[in-house]
């Protein structure tokens, strides 16, 4: 753990950790503090709430499944550090506009004809940001660090993404949307200067054409990736892992708001808690691991995963809201007695789902060569959104067919085991 925490210093690294850091700090800033916001103020119906939460989880995720071949082709032929610098001084601009539909928003000016489309336009364009960001906060990795450092520096970038996760969702649900719609300004700007200072990272292949046929080329690279059956287990798993995580993200505003009659400083602290679990996990993993990429430990993990979900919906189903029909404040929901053991549940969730998924993506970018992981993080996020786009899909034919959101934790569960079966066979092919 020592040996990881180094690569701090080192500014080979810092900067990008920065980078990302802020990135994913201010993609769910903004988010959650438009669907909190909307879940709380516009909507007063469980399918409603549950319905637009998960529209915004889907437009954010789609970008990833149209550009990912793309980001993947740009990030292997060109300069990663130049990419970087270009993603960044976008999102100032992207996030102008968030800004403004939150402020539309707040002063109740045109909130369902212009704010709430603005809104989501600008989510969309985050998530076109991420997109071309993503392959190459992995890929550019094996490309700065050792073939030692690798996993530690994976492990390092996952926990925190989860720690800016948290810290960007938790001060959503504390700060008043106006706050917020300056924050995440001054957050881009902030990340625009960091990654200026990303070293160099040239490509390694000789210069090609690329194809901007987004259809053609996202076939292509996903055809061309999958028929290596390590890295076909290695993306189905991982792509079960976010279609479970995503359900459980759209859950949470409706389920804290209806289930658990808390208010949104609760819901919040769910997607903190979260957050926190995720890069506890991502930690502990490389420390058993002792920096050796392996899917050792993904089978159990997983497991674990699930089996916490099953106590989550047991805890949930016994909660008790209050009579007085007022919503709990987070002190409130604090004093609950249920509320240590359902947050304690909830820690483990996402605790076994960061010991799952860390070692997965350091698998990716150490089994290939160099000059081809970032078209291998971009197959890898085609796959991953369009399992993430179709849990968006399943949880709202769930909620449009009067399924409540306690009871589609069981799904969820259920989900955790084809994912185990998967680890295993990876585990058993490889390690």
């Amino acid at each position: 753990m020592q040996a990881s925490l180094r690569l701090l210093n080192k500014r080979r690294f810092l900067p990008l950790f920065i980078t990302q850091l802020l990135g994913a700090f201010n993609d769910n800033l903004f988010k959650n503090a438009m669907v909190l916001f909307v879940v709380y103020t516009v909507y007063n119906d469980e399918k409603s709430e549950t319905w637009f939460s998960a529209l915004a989880t889907g437009i954010f995720i789609l970008p990833f499944f149209l550009m990912s071949a793309l980001s993947g082709q740009l990030a292997d032929q060109r300069d990663k550090a130049a990419i970087i610098r270009i993603v960044k001084a976008a999102e100032i601009v992207i996030m102008a506009v968030g800004a403004i539909g939150l402020a539309l928003i707040w002063s109740g000016i045109a909130v369902h004809v212009l704010a709430i489309p603005l809104l989501l336009v600008a989510l969309f364009a985050m998530g076109v940001h991420s997109t071309f960001f993503g392959p190459i906060k992995y890929a550019i990795l094996p490309q700065h660090l050792h073939d030692e450092e690798v996993l530690g520096g994976t492990g390092l970038v996952e926990a925190g993404t989860y720690i800016a996760i948290l810290a960007g969702t938790i001060l959503a649900g504390v700060i008043p949307v106006q706050a917020a719609a300056v924050c995440i300004i001054l957050t881009a700007v902030v990340g625009w200067l960091a990654g200026r200072n990303v070293p160099a990272a040239p490509s390694l292949l000789e210069r090609q054409p690329i194809d901007f046929h987004i259809i053609r080329s996202s076939i292509a690279l996903v055809r061309g990736t999958m028929h290596i059956r390590r890295l076909y287990l290695a993306i189905m798993a991982i792509s079960f892992f976010w279609a479970v995580g995503t359900v459980l993200f759209i859950q949470f505003p409706p389920l804290v708001k209806n289930v658990l009659s808390a208010d949104k400083s609760v819901a919040s602290l769910f997607l903190g808690i979260f957050s926190i679990g995720i890069a506890i996990g991502s930690v502990a993993i490389n420390r058993l691991l002792c920096g050796h990429v392996s899917a050792k430990y993904a089978p159990a993990s997983v497991i674990g995963m699930g089996i916490s979900i099953v106590a989550f919906h047991i805890v949930c189903d016994l909660w008790m809201a209050g009579s007085d029909g007022k919503m709990l404040s987070l002190a409130g929901f604090l004093y609950h007695p249920l509320a240590i053991p359902l947050s304690l549940c909830l820690l483990c969730v996402a605790t076994f789902g960061g010991m799952f998924v860390v070692p997965l993506y350091a698998f990716l970018t150490t089994t290939v060569e160099k000059c081809e992981a970032a078209r291998t993080v971009a197959a890898n996020n085609i796959v991953n959104s369009g399992a993430m786009v179709l849990g968006s899909l399943l949880t709202i034919s769930l909620s449009i067919a009067g399924l409540s959101v306690v009871n589609q934790l069981l799904l969820v569960a259920a989900l955790c085991l084809p994912c185990a079966w998967i680890a295993w066979t990876l585990h058993k092919a490889c390690d």
